[in-house]
């Protein structure tokens, strides 16, 4: 044999095994592709046909096929993507390129990665970034986590910086709750400066007892001549009926039902019809008839048609919180076991520095954190009463405060609460007067 013939031999199984080889990658490569789609779901697939122009109807079978066909030209054994960039890509690193394009693009969601396009490092930035804005954080801290928590702002207190990895790690809360806020103990607290001089100020300018609760408020309304159970089941409807209720609408109704006859047998027989139009000036009378007849029926089968005698079986009551079972444990019984704060002191009190609070029940806890003990059973009149003239009778304050021992003090209190003494005076043609006592003091 010749050398010719030896070597055209040699180059023919070349071919074939170049052939042979190239057969089993385009194989291979279909067995991924068909892989490939069968992780994925109809309506990724439905999408990827629209994307490349195909109809995208039909059985999940048959949009498969159909995209398997739009890859595989079955004429050449290549896909469209590959015929597509044959001329750009060289024939080294062609078969490389062309299953990293099936991954990436043509193909981006996978068995893995099913729910999201995002890379696996970008959707750990996601995930880190949700957990940190939650109640609970991950144990597992990482530096996309504390990128994220300079991104995004996070309810938990206790998140610290990557600066401190120990304080982070010591610091990190749990799954379970947060830790109880711990109660303010009465005498627990230091009194505000000089808060004795502005509560002398009040109680001169409320000596006259003139605000509205004074005549149609809990304890001026009931009736006190048909004895103590009914006295006290009545100072219990009034403070019911308070609730979101001016009180010369609230002495009004019991007057009405005192007609009507206001006792706990009586309330009880009343049907709740009759009763609702009783009290249908008052706000919220459908929940408060409600109420009412919910706490009668209880106070004649539990209590003898008397009232709990204490705080916590008043609180068990339908339409009772603790500002109500306060004041009505106070005027009531006589004993003052904490202080009934509405939202007038709530406001009041924050306006003067006294407490820092958000609501009337974090008001009372600070409140009986430092205010001496004989001061509960009064602080509730006198400060209502305060707040009520302040805003709904702000003529009759300023010229209180302009006769009062301290004029200047005075003045100065209520432009803290919140009267536009300046703006005030002028529509009662009091500003010189006003002006007078300031100017002065300067």
């Amino acid at each position: 044999m010749t050398k010719s013939s030896l070597k055209q031999q040699e180059q023919n199984r070349d071919s074939n095994s170049s052939s042979s080889s190239s057969s089993d990658n385009m194989m291979r490569g279909k067995n991924v592709m068909t892989q490939q789609f069968l992780t994925m779901t109809y309506r990724e697939m439905q999408k990827l046909c629209k994307q490349n122009g195909l109809a995208a109807n039909g059985t999940k079978e048959v949009v498969r096929t159909r995209l398997l066909n739009f890859y595989d030209d079955t004429t050449t054994g290549k896909s469209k993507y590959f015929l597509d960039n044959s001329k750009n890509n060289s024939k080294n690193n062609k078969e490389e390129e062309d299953k990293e394009y099936l991954h990436k693009k043509y193909l981006p969601r996978t068995l893995d990665s099913r729910h999201s396009t995002v890379p696996a490092k970008e959707k750990t930035t996601i995930t880190a970034s949700k957990s940190a804005t939650s109640k609970t954080t991950t144990t597992t801290t990482t530096t996309i986590l504390t990128l994220t928590d300079t991104t995004f702002s996070s309810p938990v207190k206790t998140t610290r910086s990557s600066n401190n990895k120990n304080a982070s790690s010591s610091s990190t809360p749990s799954s379970s709750s947060p830790r109880k806020k711990q109660k303010i103990l009465p005498g627990s607290l230091e009194p505000p400066n000089n808060w004795e001089v502005i509560y002398s100020i009040v109680e001169e300018l409320r000596a006259d007892k003139s605000a509205p609760l004074d005549t149609d408020g809990g304890e001026a309304v009931p009736e006190r001549h048909l004895g103590d159970k009914v006295y006290r089941f009545q100072v219990l409807v009034a403070l019911m009926l308070s609730s979101q209720t001016k009180d010369a609408v609230v002495g009004e109704t019991m007057r009405i039902l005192q007609k009507h006859g206001l006792t706990v047998d009586n309330i009880h027989a009343t049907d709740a019809k009759t009763l609702n139009a009783l009290i249908r000036k008052v706000g919220f009378h459908n929940n408060k008839t409600k109420y009412l007849k919910q706490v009668a029926e209880i106070l004649v089968r539990d209590y003898d048609s008397d009232i709990p005698p204490t705080v916590e079986e008043m609180m068990k009551l339908p339409g009772v919180g603790p500002k109500m079972a306060y004041i009505i444990e106070n005027v009531a019984f006589g004993r003052s076991t904490g202080i009934g704060v509405d939202t007038h002191m709530h406001r009041i009190f924050n306006d003067l520095k006294w407490v820092q609070s958000k609501t009337p029940e974090q008001t009372r806890e600070q409140l009986e954190g430092w205010l001496p003990f004989e001061k509960w059973g009064e602080v509730n009149m006198l400060w209502v009463g305060f707040g009520q003239e302040s805003q709904q009778q702000k003529e009759k304050i300023i010229k209180k405060a302009l006769r009062c021992s301290r004029p200047v003090e005075a003045l100065n209190l209520l432009q803290t609460v919140g009267v536009d003494v300046i703006k005030e005076a002028k529509k009662l043609d009091l500003t010189e007067e006003v002006e007078k006592f300031w100017k002065g003091n300067e």
